[in-house]
């Protein structure tokens, strides 16, 4: 498939113009692709439900009404989650959280699955909740689950480590929430979990891909050395929408 699309100008005259890729904007995507019956919409503003994920998708190039959108779609005073999106926010709103980040991709991962592993479902989310709280993976909410397949490992019955399956962008998927236990770290847990995820993935046709911090360099590293490579860096961010959400245009 081309990462180029023609667009026609005056009296034919054409010249090339890039095509985003849907890995430019994952969770708008998913919203709008294999996620679409989770997405809760105001005008052109997409997001999942509060207690599935954080993940809002602002449009590619959001305008004031689009920021007016998320405003009132999120209330006056509220934080917004804006992961992935690099430009400015509207006057009259508050950056609360910046982290860089990047973007990593299959680029020869060998995937397998795991005698071990198990597929977790809603019964094991208090443990799952309990074990993100320790380890600190990323966001991880009540019905998290329901975003893809999760699978861990247990030891005498605990659940030590655990990956799964989050953004569904069309034609991939995204692997996150990988953490273990410290008590069993340095037992290639994560790896394990990891390559069965990306299993799961490759058999249906999809690619995986993922994202971390960019200063987790141990984790960088650790995913280059699986197979993973560098697509593009990102962000992840969240705003404080106006108190008065007339200033929510800017």
């Amino acid at each position: 498939m081309s990462d180029r699309t023609r667009q026609p100008h005056d009296d034919a005259v054409y010249e090339d113009v890039p095509a985003p890729h849907v890995l430019d904007n994952p969770a708008f995507a998913s919203l709008t692709g294999p996620h679409a019956h989770f997405a809760e919409k105001r005008g052109r503003i997409l997001r999942y439900p509060v207690d599935v994920s954080p993940w809002l998708a602002l449009p590619n190039a959001p305008d004031a009404d689009d920021w007016a959108a998320v405003a009132a779609l999120a209330g006056p005073g509220a934080e917004v989650p804006l992961a992935g999106y690099m430009g400015r926010v509207p006057d009259g709103w508050e950056i609360t959280f910046h982290i860089e980040g990047v973007q990593l991709v299959d680029d020869g991962l060998a995937t397998a699955p795991d005698p071990e592993a198990v597929r977790l479902g809603p019964a094991d989310v208090p443990e799952i909740l309990d074990l993100i709280a320790r380890t600190q993976p990323g966001p991880f909410l009540p019905r998290t689950i329901e975003m893809g397949t999760y699978l861990g490992i247990r030891r005498e019955g605990a659940l030590v480590a655990m990956a799964g399956e989050r953004l569904h962008p069309p034609g991939w998927t995204e692997i996150s929430a990988v953490c273990t236990d410290p008590a069993v770290r340095g037992q290639g847990l994560a790896t394990r979990l990891v390559r069965a995820v990306a299993h799961g993935i490759r058999e249906r046709g999809e690619t995986p891909f993922l994202h971390t911090g960019a200063k987790n360099t141990n984790a960088i590293r650790l995913y280059e050395s699986l197979g993973f490579r560098l697509r593009r860096r990102t962000a992840f961010l969240a705003a404080r929408t106006p108190e008065r959400l007339a200033e929510a245009v800017s």
